[in-house]
């Protein structure tokens, strides 16, 4: 479960980052239009900041992965954990009823 909490709703992160990108040029840089909006909505600036980026990632407007590729990794890499400890559980197994197998008289 994850352990941050969702303060805001996704309208309110949408609608505060597209402020942003739409009145960055009523400001002369980005920074002060963030910390203008942030003070608005409620939340500290370097919120609002990652949330931009986010959106510019997600949009190709900026370089690294994107939302849906770090959901898709986390699931991929969550896959990987499990089937190892399903091999950890199948290879004691495997090793118990071999030994077992070579403890057991021999049958003619």
């Amino acid at each position: 479960m994850n352990k941050t909490t969702h303060k805001y709703s996704p309208e309110v992160r949408e609608r505060a980052v597209r402020m942003v990108l739409d009145g960055a040029e009523r400001h002369e840089s980005r920074w002060p239009a963030i910390v203008s909006i942030a003070s608005k909505i409620g939340c500290a600036p370097q919120t609002l900041n990652e949330w931009v980026k986010k959106v510019e990632v997600d949009t190709g407007q900026r370089g690294g992965i994107t939302t849906e590729q770090a959901e898709k990794m986390k699931a991929l890499e969550r896959e990987v954990c499990e089937l190892k400890q399903a091999n950890e559980i199948l290879c004691k197994a495997s090793a118990y009823f071999a030994q077992a197998e070579l403890d057991r008289p021999f049958k003619r």
